[in-house]
């Protein structure tokens, strides 16, 4: 296995050139890129044969990326994340500074905070939000392990982290979508 800063630094410079990349996020796997770069967004939606009317997420590691990406958070936001004891997604209103292949056609967009350390990094590196969608072809089950990836999808990708391997993943996010008005509504536990 590699060590946490070499695999930043592989993972940003294939990033940085517009490529994708196979990595442990705080749930399950995830493919991943720039949420800025729409070509390497449009890869993605190739990669997994998903609908691209379907949006991805994204991760974020803080408030200052929040705020670059939504002029408005809702107080609630911030409670429902100092509350929540697993990894939780939202799902907020008019998001800006990112490509228009990941915003959903309601004009929304899924963000998760992570902490995990790799991600995080990355990120701190990139200085911009990183795309994360579940590392299996769409319509098919999301994989618990590293080896339970398909080939088709591991050999799709431009770079595969080399870290957490023997990582068992079994619960995605809890995801929550919330408007402006502070309209709450759970979409999954």
């Amino acid at each position: 296995m590699s060590d946490i800063n070499t695999e930043v630094h592989n993972a940003f410079e294939v990033i940085k050139n517009g490529g994708i990349i196979l990595y442990p996020t705080d749930t399950v796997w995830g493919i991943g890129c720039d949420a800025t770069n729409e070509e390497a967004i449009a890869k993605i939606f190739k990669l997994k044969q998903r609908d691209d009317s379907k949006s991805m997420i994204v991760l974020m590691n803080g408030d200052r990326m929040m705020y670059n990406v939504f002029k408005e958070v809702p107080e609630t936001a911030w409670q429902i994340l100092d509350l929540s004891e697993k990894p939780t997604t939202l799902i907020l209103d008019n998001p800006r500074n990112v490509a228009q292949n990941i915003i959903a056609e309601d004009k929304t967009l899924g963000v998760r905070l992570v902490k995990e350390p790799f991600c995080f990094k990355l990120m701190e590196r990139m200085k911009r939000p990183l795309v994360s969608t579940s590392a299996n072809i769409s319509g098919m089950f999301t994989p618990k392990s590293f080896k339970e990836i398909s080939p088709e999808i591991v050999n799709g990708v431009d770079y595969v982290v080399n870290l957490h391997h023997d990582k068992i993943c079994d619960k995605p996010s809890t995801i929550i979508k919330l408007t402006l008005d502070n309209q709450v509504k759970i979409i999954r536990k």
